[in-house]
């Protein structure tokens, strides 16, 4: 059965905090936008119980609650949303792309990836028997009022794990905190810290790591390791939580771009892709931090750069490579005098040989792709005529640029000639 076919601006990937803000960004821009997220909208924000640090909101803000913010806006500027697993991203001969799912193939001129992390496991002895429903979580704020007057442990030290640890304080009666480093040493930031050291609910069990999990249909034992005595401890508890760091959603992406050892997709500013239209943003990308508040950032960035890269190659399949006339290109620098002064020339030209030759400015200070486009932008460097017929170059010319020169160009252009000697 051949699959449907539905055409966008837009395909996002992810409906985290970097999905829905590119969203936000591209359907403002009136594009037509969609995110296709797998699970949950909001990503792994939703899991956290208290977010203390998101500009704008000086009281601490629930994850899940935050997300639904997001999502709302998104929609209000007509994003629309698909629940579905994506099987992989092709680019098209067009260089367009095809995002495909299980029902529906999504064809769209720009992607961006926003994937976001996974939870990192421990590897730890017959963890894979207990993750989630039977004792091992990865989201206290899902599953904390399980746990009420009961046990648990969790794993890890930095500030998901500590501020984790301190909201389960709110229903256990009891949380066992496994910390890999000397007594003292947290990763969390020194306000979580000196909060943790200061709840009586909480157990700090200093230089530990799991060992081995334990249970029959449900974990009712971690056991640790020390780590200086090589020890076992055994820790009776009824649930473990692991805030140990997550792994970028990047598998399918594996051989399309450009990653690192650890799996981490590879950007630039603008959070393009070594291939042109894709984008990445949020956790899914190498970068220093991730917060929600970075990943809005990188959202925006990859919204904006979405909406650029589809405008320019709309003006350039418009206005040059589907243009029956040929076409002298000007690529120029509006910040340099000379480009400037050459302006008027220019558009002398165009009245001259009105209906005859077309005439196309293009800004390489903005627009560099679009120069790259066209020719190899270190052989047209603003000022530069670039001379286009049915789509191709015919040439490229630098120097003696002036109202005569440019006649001539457009004369020997029109008829057949192939090069100019200034």
């Amino acid at each position: 059965m051949d699959k449907k076919i539905m055409d966008y601006d837009v395909v996002i990937i992810g409906g985290g905090a970097a999905g829905l803000t590119a969203a936000i960004y591209c359907g403002r821009a009136r594009l037509k936008t969609l995110v296709i997220e797998k699970s949950l909208l909001g990503g792994l924000a939703t899991y956290t119980n208290e977010i203390e640090n998101y500009p704008g909101f000086p009281e601490p803000l629930n994850g899940l609650d935050l997300m639904k913010l997001f999502e709302q806006q998104a929609k209000r500027f007509g994003t629309e949303i698909k629940l579905t697993d994506v099987k992989g991203i092709k680019q098209l001969p067009d260089h367009t792309f095809m995002v495909e799912t299980f029902r529906v193939d999504y064809h769209a001129k720009s992607v961006i990836i926003a994937t976001g992390g996974k939870p990192r496991l421990t590897g730890a002895a017959n963890e894979e028997n207990f993750l989630y429903d039977k004792g091992i979580s990865f989201c206290a704020t899902c599953d904390a009022a399980y746990y009420t007057d009961k046990e648990v442990m969790v794993i890890g030290s930095g500030d998901a794990a500590i501020e984790e640890a301190m909201f389960l304080t709110k229903f256990a009666s009891r949380v066992h905190v496994s910390v890999i480093h000397d007594e003292g040493v947290m990763d969390a930031n020194k306000v979580a810290q000196e909060r943790a050291m200061a709840n009586e609910k909480l157990h700090l069990i200093w230089n530990t790591m799991v060992a081995e999990f334990r249970g029959e249909e449900r974990l009712n034992c971690v056991v640790l390791r020390h780590t200086k005595t090589n020890e076992l401890i055994e820790v009776p508890v009824d649930g473990c939580f692991l805030f140990i760091g997550y792994i970028p959603n990047t598998e399918i992406f594996k051989g399309l771009v450009d990653m690192t050892r650890q799996g981490y997709i590879l950007t630039d500013e603008r959070m393009e892709t070594n291939i042109e239209g894709l984008f990445a943003a949020g956790d899914v990308r190498e970068k220093g931090l991730r917060q929600v508040a970075t990943c809005v950032g990188d959202g925006a960035i990859a919204g904006v750069s979405a909406e650029k890269y589809i405008a320019e190659n709309e003006y350039l399949d418009t206005r040059v490579f589907q243009n029956k006339l040929p076409v002298i290109a000007y690529v120029w620098n509006p910040t340099d005098t000379t480009c400037r002064e050459l302006l008027p020339a220019l558009d002398e030209i165009g009245r001259i040989y009105k209906d005859r030759i077309s005439i196309v400015k293009i800004d390489a200070y903005k627009s560099a792709h679009m120069v790259e486009r066209i020719c190899d932008k270190t052989q047209a460097a603003p000022p530069a005529i670039v001379v286009l017929k049915d789509s191709a170059v015919q040439g490229i010319y630098r120097d003696c640029l002036s109202l005569e020169a440019l006649q001539k160009i457009a004369e020997e252009f029109l008829c057949g000639a192939r090069s100019l000697e200034c």
